[in-house]
């Protein structure tokens, strides 16, 4: 029987046709589907990264550091400038080993170890897009050793940045201070965004106080660049806002002034106008060359200003706590009206000394014979020291801590500058919490004339002495006369209230008339003017004890351990416009200190109007004037004028007649 083959199935075919079709069609699309979610991976879950890296070789968005802001005295001379200098800078995105291309560029740039330390402390915070700086004001040697062997440092650039310079070196350091590198510390405390690409912050003074308002607000520039960092071009820029200008109340000719009457001496010197609290001159002596400190100061520049005996870098003026002395009789006098304790009728018999009931120690006057009978008045123009030791045992030191603390004494004055001393009015709560024993009733004695535990510095001085002439108003110091520029901020310049006094408008005239004697006939004679009246009172301040029944016998004392000279006064007496305190260290009595306020006094009043002192070299640009003084010559020239007007003015002062202030203050 003949066998059939069937030799095609069909429909077999077809099936396996259509499965093979079907797993072809869904491989596809399994494939496209994975295709998908990676594409849908990359574009939207990653997509800003992977768009920042596409754009690493091509767009570059690079911060623009704002101008910081100038600096003015009252006239619109001007204390604070910019300049450019050469600096050298990495930029993250460029580089892609920096621990190495830093190590090859030590030898190069010559860089220390304080560049190395501040770079690597930046580089980590800054964003990959932003260039760090390696070295700020490279040298001319730098620029050309970099420039030959460019090529090996792919993403290290020479670029200019602004710096400060101050124009007046020494003259003003320790009122408008100085700006420095960003360190470690404010890099944890500052915003990154708004300091993007800046360096220097103020560190002290009113750079420190008005950083907020010098710095301005950065911009940024979108740039393509190839992969080398070579720019290619410039697609879009925001521009940075520069910093405010500040105008300080300051004035150049009578910082000058008191400046040279410090000149080669210790101390402090602050005038105040009394009507507004405006510091008109702020000196604190020995000073220091700002300039030194703004491209990171050298070691042994560092060394010898922080060795130095006379502590250059010390602002004495804000700092500098001294027993006042005498200076403080006058407000002591109004706090005995206040309380009832004294008035202008009562009178002492002066024996030259005074000693507590019960106890035989005595507390000496300076005039060992004593001055006989003593109102008020007497007492504050010869200064006598028994009257205020008979005044503090009646008042007591609560009464006497609290009537003080009006005046300011005792607390920062809230001056618009950093780093104030409190200074310290003492109290038997103080010395029981600082110094774990009780207050002695000698105690009482000894602040009474402002010595013991009691300290001031020249700047509190100057405010109590401002208040006494403005009748008990009170005013706070600062120095901020007005700002220009994009960020607004308001200025005070006027009486912020007044004191508790249970006495009259004339008992403050009293006190007046009292401090003019003073100058005309008392301890501070040796300043009188027919030009106008002075208000004032000398002070000494021991530095050195003196032990019970012995006697001051200078000639046995070292330079440092002779009495300071103080003063404190106002002029014209009958309507002041300034308020003044003069501090000179080891200046033996206050008689030398009023010496040295009379100058100040005399531009003040009678020279700043017909004949003001100007910066050498000043040019006027656009109604400012400003000191026609290259950064490398460091204000050579403004030394040589102060050198000369300091012995102009010295042949002035040796024609006042020697003081004859003999306080040596218990």
């Amino acid at each position: 029987m003949k066998q059939q083959f069937t030799l095609k199935n069909v429909q077999q075919e077809k099936r396996i046709f259509r499965g093979r079709v079907f797993f072809a069609i869904a491989f596809v699309f399994f494939c496209l589907a994975i295709l998908i979610a990676r594409y849908a991976y990359l574009q939207i879950v990653h997509h800003e990264e992977f768009s920042n890296a596409s754009d690493k070789n091509r767009i570059r968005l690079q911060p623009i550091p704002p101008a910081r802001g100038y600096i003015y005295d009252r006239n619109g001379i001007l204390l604070a400038d910019n300049y450019p200098v050469f600096t050298a800078t990495l930029s993250k995105a460029d580089v892609t080993d920096i621990d190495d291309t830093l190590k090859r560029l030590i030898p190069v740039l010559d860089l220390s170890p304080e560049d190395v330390e501040r770079f690597n402390s930046r580089v980590k915070t800054v964003k990959k897009t932003e260039r760090v700086t390696l070295k700020l004001n490279l040298t001319e040697t730098d620029i050309a050793k970099f420039s030959e062997i460019k090529y090996q440092f792919p993403g290290v650039y020479i670029e200019t940045q602004m710096t400060r310079f101050y124009p007046h070196g020494e003259l003003f350091a320790h009122v408008i201070g100085y700006v420095g590198r960003i360190n470690d510390k404010e890099l944890k405390s500052i915003d990154k965004d708004a300091y993007a690409g800046t360096n220097l912050i103020g560190k002290i003074g009113v750079e420190k106080s008005y950083e907020d308002l010098l710095h301005g607000t950065p911009g940024y520039e979108s740039i393509e660049a190839d992969a080398h960092g070579n720019v290619l071009r410039h697609l879009g820029r925001k521009e940075s806002v520069r910093g405010n200008d500040l105008f300080l109340s300051l004035d150049y000719g009578l910082q000058t002034v008191a400046a040279e009457q410090l000149a080669g001496r210790r101390g402090a010197i602050v005038a105040l106008d009394p009507r507004t609290g405006e510091i008109l001159a702020l000196v604190s002596s020995p000073s220091f060359n700002p300039n030194l400190f703004v491209t990171d100061i050298r070691h042994d520049d560092y060394s010898a200003l922080r060795d130095n005996l006379d502590h250059p870098l010390y602002n004495r003026a804000l700092q500098g706590s001294y027993p006042p002395g005498s200076t403080i009789k006058p407000m002591e006098a109004l706090g005995g009206i206040h309380y009832g304790t004294v008035d202008w009728g009562t009178t002492i018999s002066d024996p030259g000394y005074f000693h507590l009931p019960g106890d035989s120690h005595k507390f000496r006057d300076w005039k060992k014979s004593g001055h006989g009978s003593v109102n008020m008045h007497k007492s504050i123009t010869i200064s006598c020291d028994t009257y205020f030791y008979i005044l503090a045992y009646q008042m007591g030191i609560e009464r006497m801590n609290d009537w003080m603390r009006q005046f300011g004494f005792g607390a920062k004055t809230g001056v618009d500058l950093p780093s104030e001393s409190e200074g310290l009015y003492p109290n038997p709560e103080w010395k029981m919490r600082t110094r774990k024993s009780k207050w002695l009733r000698g105690e009482t004695i000894s602040v009474s004339i402002g010595q013991g535990a009691f300290i001031a510095t020249p700047l509190q001085l100057a405010l109590a002495t401002a208040i006494t002439a403005n009748h008990g108003a009170h005013v706070t110091p600062h120095v901020l006369r007005s700002t220009r520029g994009a960020k607004v901020h308001e200025v005070i310049n006027a009486p912020t209230g007044k004191i508790n006094f249970n006495g009259t408008e004339e008992d403050w005239i009293k006190m007046r008339d009292a401090m003019v004697d003073v100058i005309q006939s008392g301890t501070g004679r040796g300043i009188k003017t027919p030009n106008y009246l002075i208000a004032g009172k000398t002070g000494t301040a021991q530095v050195k004890s003196i032990a019970q029944g012995k006697r001051y016998n200078e000639s046995i004392l070292t330079d440092r351990q002779l009495d300071h000279g103080l003063f404190v006064g106002f002029a014209p007496a009958e309507n002041p416009e300034i308020a003044i305190a003069v501090i000179w260290e080891n200046g033996r009595h206050g008689g030398s200190a009023a010496r040295i306020a009379r100058p100040i006094l005399d531009y003040w009043l009678m020279q700043r109007k017909s004949n003001p002192m100007l910066p050498a070299n000043h040019q006027v640009s656009g109604g400012l004037m400003t000191a026609g003084i290259k950064p490398g010559e460091l204000a050579a020239s403004t030394v040589a004028q102060v050198a000369s007007n300091a012995a102009r003015l010295n042949n002035t002062i040796s024609n006042i007649p020697p003081a004859e202030d003999g306080e040596l203050s218990e």
